[in-house]
């Protein structure tokens, strides 16, 4: 398979945990390229579900090669325990596993940070982060006070973490905040490390031969483009570059080497956490779009918001990330509506707006325009093969195809594998 670059389309979770499982028997490699374990891929295999916060979806795949780019930003202790869950449930890491000693380390006083700064916020400047202090972890990267995963190997570890710490505790108690015990915080991450250290590496030499030697990789990015820091909702973001462009800066593989860029996205929309959301819907249709579609965060629990498909900002990130073919997801969800709405354009102010707009004030204010198809009430999640899908759910998913831009080539009508339909690719 040619090298490919999974990026999701909307505001994260849209799917890409399972477009990922299905694609990586064809790649040699998975590469996770940024963000944090503030993200979570859900892959179901049988009756089996598995939760991967950190480690590439890949790792489910027998001889599959997985690497931790320089872009992600690494909680030791929380990998420590998704490869110590992997091992006990039967899934061999062995040597299938490279950490980047570049990527930086999220430590427990950024998580304090992340805290501390959301709840002083007022409740409409709140972001909804999942206080893992992955935001806290990128402004230490790009302040240069940062430590990567490198440092957790060098002798001098312990004292450039006490050097850290001795800051970190003065800003946490001029903000009210307790100031963390560094012999403890010391004592935990070398306990994680332990686990870790044999997959630290220098991953760009690594992926460098991959390419010269033609090997196929899959770059996984996390959340999606609409919390990518510069092109999604700002501010309410996250703090790395979920687009298709993260995919060379969080590996070290260049541009040139990228044949392919897969967009995934629902056939609805959601979102979790704060920020606007045009296509929202707070009535009993957004509640069977949650139910039917298990609508709850991978990593906080916490119940997305759902509402229609947002065909404006559709065409947004198709532009943005270049999507050569979508990965429509969740069509089985819209299986018992009669009617389906599609936002094609947004409204504000008496001005219509075919783009998402960069002012977050207009974003808020936005009104969707909407056009209206029929549903096909009957269940898709047992349909094999693209021309056995009722008629309308066809038209509906042709339809958006024809509003955005960009071909299909896989269309998820369940979450098992192999309610999975390949159209194309």
């Amino acid at each position: 398979m040619a090298n490919t670059v999974l990026v999701g389309a909307q505001w994260g979770d849209e799917g890409k945990g399972k477009i990922i499982d299905v694609l990586a028997p064809e790649v040699d490699v998975v590469v996770r390229y940024q963000g944090g374990n503030n993200a979570g891929h859900t892959v179901k295999v049988g009756d089996e579900k598995y939760v991967l916060h950190l480690l590439p979806s890949g790792m489910l795949h027998e001889g599959k090669q997985c690497v931790i780019g320089n872009g992600v930003v690494v909680d030791p202790v929380a990998l420590a325990g998704e490869i110590n869950e992997l091992r006990e449930r039967g899934i061999e890491i062995g040597d299938r596993l490279l950490v980047s000693d570049r990527a930086h380390v999220v430590f427990p006083y950024h998580g304090a940070l992340d805290a501390c700064r959301e709840a002083a916020s007022r409740d409409d400047k709140k972001i909804g982060t999942t206080k893992r202090g992955i935001g806290p972890t990128y402004g230490d990267k790009m302040s240069r006070v940062g430590l990567r995963m490198g440092d957790l190997l060098d002798p001098t570890f312990p004292q450039l973490l006490t050097e850290r710490m001795a800051e970190v505790n003065r800003v946490l108690e001029a903000m009210g905040a307790e100031p963390l015990d560094a012999a403890k915080l010391i004592s935990g991450t070398c306990e994680a490390t332990r686990v870790i250290a044999p997959f630290i590496g220098d991953s760009i030499p690594f992926l460098g031969q991959v390419v010269r030697d033609g090997k196929s990789i899959l770059f996984e990015g996390a959340q999606g483009t609409m919390l990518d820091i510069d092109f999604g909702s700002y501010p309410f973001v996250t703090s790395s570059n979920a687009t298709a462009g993260g995919a060379c800066t969080g590996t070290g593989v260049p541009p040139n080497k990228i044949d392919r860029v897969l967009g995934v996205i629902k056939t609805y929309t959601t979102r979790v956490g704060e920020g606007p959301f045009p296509t929202e819907l707070t009535d009993e249709i957004g509640a069977l779009l949650a139910k039917e579609g298990n609508e709850f965060g991978a990593t906080t629990g916490r119940p997305r918001r759902c509402g229609w498909f947002d065909a404006v900002l559709a065409r947004y990130s198709a532009m943005i990330n270049g999507f050569d073919v979508w990965a429509m997801t969740k069509l089985d969800v819209l299986d018992k509506l009669e009617t389906i709405k599609i936002c094609v354009a947004y409204e504000c102010d008496g001005k219509r707006y075919d783009s998402v707009p960069a002012n977050i004030r207009i974003l808020q204010r936005c009104t969707p325009v909407y056009e209206e198809m029929p549903g096909w009430q009957t269940p898709t999640c047992d349909v094999a093969q693209f021309e056995d899908l009722p008629q309308a759910a066809k038209d509906y998913v042709n339809y958006l195809v024809e509003l955005t831009g960009v071909k299909l080539g896989i269309l998820s009508v369940g979450a098992q594998r192999k309610s999975t339909l390949r159209v194309g690719m």
